[in-house]
């Protein structure tokens, strides 16, 4: 029987109960997610080195699909820090259209890691390599915002390299605006004041507009200059909609921005479920994270097409629409209109807002991402996990993300299966084994084994890092060769293809050696995959046991049977435990 499409909108679920009162609330909601997204959309677009114009495109057309397509009722879509960092170096080394390419590429493996229903498994990527680089991605935000914060005059391109730029940075050090820096100061003191006033008032928005009116002033009737607007920066702007475009889609450009693209779609994944799962703890909701993934790639598949950056959910965003009585999808697509309004007549005023104001918002934008009281608690795990952190976080750093995610969750892989290795037990037992061991019975089943008879219990996976230790003890645990090896396996929940290997090796050297080889304890699942390998064709079927009283009885018999003895019965003939 085939599955279904996993794709059940949030949109759809809610219309079947909407009514006017929920309207009033998600209304009143979008229209202030709107306002706080503004200031964040054109800052997120100018940092990743497009225009405020593509920003708030890509916070329009985003927004309206992930909140019109998603499995959550409250998130909200658009361009978000984290995005910062990958976006811009595609652009420096790719250009717009390989962004472009880039972002649609993405938008096609979100769809299909939502058709193949992996919105669980993408949750489970581990919290330290999360933690890693979204700090990593922090403090990069950050060293990008210094020429404008500052008003730096560097007379030469500043270098993508983090090391690089900020050696650019102490060269021109000297040439600090002090008009810029005080501008950017200012901004940071209402952005970090506003908050303490009420939480909800946007600090962002209430700087742009407080700092671009006394800029505005200053330059109009003080004749104060040499403070850089995003006017003066990029010019006039037009508010029109942009035109779709067509997007060269060659085999030697997929698979040039294939590893960009995956970036970007991990990313997205993450930072949209993540949000999504902060939005359900908070309203008691429940995410559809197959149709949330299948929503943000759809998303990402048409931003592109009119020239927008990457999209995914913004944790700020969605908790301001919360906050403020969003409960629908609804109030999602009214703050996409209600940016649309502000692209379409107000982009005149958006031309006066100061660099140095949008570099205070991205400055505090970076500070909450840095996440630094987390990383300091994190200090005192396990030393496993500190590594993953730090090596995430340096290599987001000094290299890039895709390196950073990468490399992590390689070392992340290598150090859990280190762990279950660790945790996978190889116990030997000669002369006498208690049936109850390791279990919660206090009835005990002493089964007395034939010399010659020996027990290797193995307590876990036996996979293929467990396979090798288990060959190692194997054939070092005891100083003379047995009769007879009973393999017992009640506590394998599963087994690879390493581990049959390693099995057959074991079963057939054991054989030219003239050893009986005896399985105990083999759960249904571990049968298939011996059946499947044809196991059972090394072995007798009377020596695949279902528990360990019947294969000590077997051991027995074959031990005493190689020494030429009678049939030797265990004391106990107690019901399986196994």
């Amino acid at each position: 029987m085939k599955a279904k499409l996993d794709f059940h909108p949030a949109l759809i679920e809610a219309m079947k109960s909407y009514n006017a009162a929920k309207f009033k609330q998600d209304l009143i909601a979008g229209i202030v997610v709107g306002i706080v997204a503004l200031p964040l959309a054109i800052a997120f677009g100018i940092a990743s080195g497009v225009t405020p114009a593509v920003g708030l495109t890509t916070a329009i057309i985003g927004g309206f699909l992930v909140s019109a397509l998603g499995g959550n009722s409250v998130q909200i879509g658009g361009p978000t820090g984290a995005f910062i960092v990958i976006v811009y170096n595609i652009i420096q080394n790719y250009g717009l259209s390989g962004l472009a390419i880039a972002t649609l590429l993405a938008g096609c493996i979100l769809i299909l890691m939502g058709v193949f229903r992996l919105g669980t498994v993408i949750k489970f990527i581990p919290y330290p390599i999360v933690v890693g680089f979204t700090a990593g991605i922090a403090l990069t935000i950050f060293s990008t915002q210094m020429p404008d914060f500052f008003g730096l005059r560097i007379d030469e391109a500043v270098p993508g390299d983090f090391l690089d730029k900020w050696a650019v940075y102490f060269r021109y050090a000297s040439t600090v605006s002090l008009p810029t820096l005080l501008v950017g100061l200012a901004s940071l003191f209402v952005i970090i004041l506003v908050p303490k006033i009420s939480k909800r008032l946007p600090g962002a928005l209430i700087a742009i507009v407080v700092i671009t009116l006394a800029v505005w002033a200053l330059k109009v009737f003080a004749g104060v200059e040499g403070i850089t607007t995003i006017g003066d920066r990029f010019g006039s702007m037009d508010a029109s909609i942009p035109r779709p475009e067509s997007l060269d889609l060659s085999i030697a450009t997929i698979n040039k921005l294939l590893p960009s693209a995956f970036t970007i779609a991990m990313l997205g994944a993450i930072e949209s479920l993540l949000s999504a799962t902060v939005a359900d703890g908070v309203t008691g909701g429940h995410t559809n994270n197959n149709t949330e993934l299948i929503g943000q790639g759809v998303a990402n598949m048409v931003v592109p097409i009119f020239g927008g950056i990457p999209v995914t959910g913004a944790i700020a965003r969605t908790m301001t629409n919360i906050t403020n009585g969003g409960r629908t999808p609804v109030a999602g697509i009214v703050h996409a209109f209600v940016l649309l309004a502000i692209f379409l007549f107000a982009m005149p005023l958006i031309n006066l807002v100061p660099m140095a104001c949008l570099g205070a918002v991205l400055i505090m934008v970076s500070y909450n991402m840095s996440g630094w009281r987390v990383i300091k608690g994190m200090m005192s795990n396990p030393k496993g996990d500190v590594s993953v952190l730090v090596l995430t976080f340096l290599l987001t750093v000094i290299f890039d993300l895709t390196i950073a995610i990468e490399m992590g969750m390689l070392l992340a892989i290598l150090l859990f299966l280190k762990r279950v290795t660790e945790n996978t037990q190889i116990r030997v037992y000669g002369h006498q084994l208690d049936a109850a061991d390791g279990t919660d019975l206090t009835t005990h089943e002493l089964l007395d084994l034939e010399d010659g008879v020996s027990v290797y219990e193995i307590d876990g996976p036996f996979f293929f890092g467990a396979a090798t230790k288990f060959d190692e003890v194997v054939r070092h645990s005891l100083e003379e060769t047995p009769l007879v090896r009973i393999i017992r396996m009640r506590k394998v929940p599963f087994i690879d293809s390493t581990g049959i290997h390693n099995l057959e090796i074991l079963i057939d050297s054991s054989h030219k050696e003239g050893i009986a080889i005896v399985l105990s304890g083999v759960n249904e699942h571990v049968r298939d995959a011996l059946h499947k390998a044809h196991i059972d064709s090394r072995i007798a079927s009377d020596r695949i046991c279902d528990h360990i009283s019947k294969a000590v009885v077997v051991a027995n018999r074959l031990a005493a049977e190689a020494r030429g003895g009678e049939n030797v019965i265990t004391k106990s003939g107690n019901k399986a435990l196994d």
